[in-house]
């Protein structure tokens, strides 16, 4: 068999895919009938990341006088045969990336020629066991002499072209196993989120927060205005819905004596597909009693800032080729304010002038519901114009009352609530605001959304009877925050789609060839 063949059977044209899966099952079959195949007894003691942080300063000579014996495992990932020796490279789950490799050396001399000659049939892919000594190449490279291995587990796929750097996305995200074997900075981008996942917990527990879990079927959807997903539950023969947000289940916690709650959690919303958006995705939210949303913004800027550090090693950051520095206090401006600064072709009295407004919205080809005030469309003017320029950390404060239905409104502003909106390289990453904790004014905003939903808009809120009744025995006043954990994970790694940061993104249904 050729050295090419054995190196990679990449090599192999797409339409041989099938004749290799085929040479491989019969590989396969000849273990079965032999009683090896898939064992479940072999236990690896050495990681190969961990075997070059301490063996590679060593020379040859300096191994060889202090024999290290070594058992490791992995997926085969080179092969290289050479007559009466070989080489192979082995992968393993080590490493900062999550994957560390070693070189395994075998020979006849070592091995004995029938063991050897068994491994020469094994494929690239194959997970295999081996125990040996370490010692140096000629080249300085830190390798396993081996002296017996074992084939762990069969792979019946090729590992071929299509894989090698996996530039098509779909193959990607389809078969994030496979991206996962073949792409260290999928790797990266993974192990990058469970740090900044674990130093959010971190950070929390050390600020006094309870980690929590609240319930993902929800007989009313509620916390945000977005569409839900439907299903229904045969026992309680009942009709419910993926949660769309914790809020007002976390907030029934504030109510009832917990002061600090914060939960991790998967939210559903039965919306488009985007770069920027998944029907299923990761957010972080939490609530504190006797703040507002003033001391939200400094805390939530704190942990984002830590969050970052904690997984990048600065906050001095790039993103998409662009520098991005959040070691600098976040700005603060209104929707207004952020309108005039990054569409200066508007007039102050312009954005308060109803008709203006409207005729503006239009041109963009922006509609709204009839009933929709000023506020609403300063909101969707902001969208358009100024949202997508706001690369600097920037929070956009002051949200209209029509658009925040569960948020406290100023005590001095009239129509506005205290509410903000942060934005990072132009899109939203945080979403908070103090608490409304009147349930009066809960439940009359509450009916408003119900006209909004009669009058045809479907992300618009349901009316929450047990929240209000919640709210009746008194929820001492509270901010809230929600962090949209996949875009922090963009940020931090990199990446322009958010599928790029989500393990098994949703796609739509793979033909069956």
């Amino acid at each position: 068999m050729s050295n090419q063949k054995e190196q990679n059977d990449a090599a192999m044209p797409a339409q041989d895919e099938n004749s290799i899966i085929a040479e491989r099952r019969a590989k396969l079959a000849a273990l079965r009938e032999a009683g090896v195949a898939y064992p479940n007894d072999f236990r690896p003691t050495h990681k190969a990341y961990d075997l070059h942080g301490q063996y590679d300063a060593l020379d040859n000579e300096a191994l060889e006088a202090n024999p290290v014996k070594v058992v490791v495992g992995g997926r085969m990932m080179l092969k290289r045969v050479m007559g009466r020796a070989s080489f192979a490279t082995v992968m393993d789950a080590s490493g900062p990336q999550a994957s560390g490799r070693i070189q395994l050396f075998l020979s006849n001399n070592d091995l004995g020629k029938e063991a050897h000659d068994t491994f020469k049939r094994w494929d690239i892919g194959d997970i295999v066991g081996a125990e040996g000594t370490l010692f140096k190449t000629k080249t300085g490279e830190l390798t396993v002499r081996v002296s017996s291995i074992r084939l762990i587990t069969k792979s019946l796929r090729p590992l071929g072209d299509k894989f090698h750097g996996l530039a098509d996305q779909e193959i990607r995200y389809r078969q994030r196993y496979v991206d996962l074997i073949m792409n260290e900075e999928t790797r990266r981008t993974f192990k990058a989120r469970t740090t900044a996942i674990a130093s959010i917990r971190r950070f929390m527990g050390e600020n006094g927060f309870m980690e929590v879990e609240t319930p993902m079927l929800h007989p009313i959807p509620g916390g945000a205005a977005a569409k839900p997903f439907i299903t229904y539950h045969n026992a309680l023969d009942m009709q419910m819905f993926m949660r769309i947000a914790p809020e007002l289940y976390l907030k029934r916690l504030i109510v009832g004596g917990f002061e600090r709650v914060f939960e991790l959690n998967r939210n559903f919303r039965n919306e488009g597909i985007s770069p920027r958006h998944n029907p299923e995705f990761t957010m972080m939210e939490f609530y504190a009693a006797y703040t507002d949303y003033k001391w939200l913004m400094d805390f939530t800027e704190t942990l984002i800032r830590q969050a970052v550090v904690d997984t990048y090693g600065t906050a001095q950051i790039s993103y998409q080729g662009r520098d991005l520095d959040l070691s600098k206090p976040f700005q603060r401006l209104t929707i207004n304010e952020a309108i005039l600064k990054y569409a200066p072709q508007f007039t102050e009295a312009q954005l308060n002038d109803a008709e203006f407004l409207k005729a503006e919205l239009k041109k963009r080809g922006v509609t709204l519901l009839p009933t929709a005030g000023v506020g609403a469309m300063q909101l969707a003017l902001f969208e358009e114009t100024a949202e997508s320029q706001l690369w600097e950390p920037t929070y956009i404060i002051d949200y209209p009352v029509e658009t925040s239905p569960l948020a406290r409104a100023s005590d001095t502003r009239p129509g506005i609530t205290e509410r903000f909106e942060l934005f990072i390289v132009g899109r939203e990453l945080a979403n908070g605001f103090s608490e409304l904790n009147d349930p009066e004014d809960q439940a009359a905003r509450f009916r408003k959304q119900v006209e909004a939903k009669d009058a045809g808009d479907e992300e618009a809120m349901y009316y929450d009877a047990d929240y209000i009744r919640a709210l009746e025995y008194g929820m001492p006043p509270a901010g809230g925050c929600g962090i949209g954990i996949d875009r922090l994970v963009m940020l931090l790694t990199d990446s322009a789609n958010i599928r790029d940061v989500i393990l098994f993104p949703h796609m739509r249904r793979e033909e069956q060839l």
